[in-house]
């Protein structure tokens, strides 16, 4: 009896290692194939002595900053023993995380479950389900963690969980990682350290792989993390006291957090600051308008964190270089941040910051 059960734990063993191997391939192929994002040049006036790029993101296969961290989170799953065949894949998130996983879940076969608030637009519920994904809500957004979890044990399933594991999953020391790639194509530029590298924090994993990255190479470049209005990491890390929350969702989406994430580390970072969802907007439309970069509003959130950067470089007399995150298509916010009904409902006026913006370009005064 006991000869038997070791022979079919040894075959199952062996079924699951070389299903394991075959999803890890595929999803290593799938990397490949993407080869590497562009690093595109936002034109500043010459004697500025200042360089701005934008590393596009939305150029991946599901559209988004996220198909990384979707590919990092199932590759870390897979060699940890935690996804076998016919696994259920779970994640709590109504973002572009759940687009990019259901993109990886389709890829290797599993059902993949989305938990989201019964408030997420039903473009956002259409584009996860386009992916072979479906979605379970909850009534409230503090409700998607708990209730991941449990249909992750109801169902013998895996829960992702993005925002613990953002932070470790994603090779922080190399691996064609977001920063090691950023480095590298800026290697020919005229100042290929970046004086600066703003990105705004979703999970707080592309923080702190750029920051953790740019600490082993030894690297003497700042860190800017802009945060949106009603997030908890901009007084959480001000305060040091990550026990801080909000509990206010984000009209930026894809970033803020009604609560500090375990994938956010404060200490990697070297400043931030807090922006206006008028002012993010206002930065994502004057990109769409005047450069061609039609984007989502954490891409305005950064690119607001990038003329504040700017204007202190100026002030100070400061050259170098700047790089953010064209993190996501702007098309998917046609009927929001694009739509000036839209902004009028909800009472934002982006025209004073929108001015700001031009201001600075066409003075050099902040």
């Amino acid at each position: 009896m006991n000869s038997s059960g070791s022979a079919n734990a040894s075959a199952n063993s062996a079924a699951d290692r070389a299903w394991s191997a075959e999803a890890v391939r595929k999803v290593l192929a799938d990397a490949n194939r993407s080869a590497d994002t562009h690093l595109h040049v936002v034109d500043l006036p010459a004697d500025w002595g200042i360089d701005l790029y934008l590393k596009d993101e939305s150029v991946h296969p599901t559209g988004s900053l996220k198909h990384r961290l979707a590919r990092s989170l199932f590759l870390y799953a897979l060699v940890g023993g935690k996804l076998r065949q016919g696994s259920t894949v779970i994640e709590a998130t109504s973002g572009n995380t759940a687009v990019s996983e259901a993109y990886f879940a389709r890829m290797l076969g599993l059902p993949f479950v989305a938990v989201m608030p019964s408030g997420t637009s039903p473009g956002k519920i259409a584009h996860i389900e386009s992916f072979g994904g479906r979605c379970h809500f909850v009534n409230s957004p503090s409700e998607v963690y708990a209730e991941a979890e449990r249909l992750a044990e109801s169902t013998g399933g895996h829960y992702l969980d993005q925002f613990t594991y953002a932070e470790r999953a994603t090779d922080w020391r190399g691996n064609n990682n977001i920063a090691e790639s950023i480095y590298a194509q800026l290697d020919l530029e005229r100042y290929p350290v970046p004086h600066t590298i703003v990105v705004a924090a979703g999970t707080g994993g592309t923080s702190s792989t750029i920051g953790r990255y740019i600490r082993y190479r030894r690297h003497d470049t700042r860190l800017l993390v802009a945060d949106p209005e009603n997030s908890s990491y901009y007084p959480a890390w001000q305060a040091g006291d990550v026990s801080i929350a909000t509990g206010k969702p984000s009209r930026i989406e894809g970033i803020g957090r009604p609560r500090v994430e375990p994938s956010f580390i404060p200490t990697l970072i070297d400043d931030m600051i807090q922006v206006p969802d008028a002012a993010s907007i206002a930065a994502t439309r004057h990109l769409a308008d005047v450069y061609g970069r039609v984007a989502g509003g954490s891409t305005g959130t950064a690119m607001w964190g990038v003329w504040t950067t700017i204007a202190g470089m100026l002030e100070r007399g400061e050259t170098g270089s700047i790089v953010t995150l064209l993190c996501d298509r702007g098309e998917l916010y046609s009927d929001t941040y694009y739509d000036d009904a839209w902004l009028e409902r909800n009472g934002l006026d982006i025209a004073p910051y929108r001015r700001r913006i031009e201001a600075l370009l066409a003075t050099g005064s902040w």
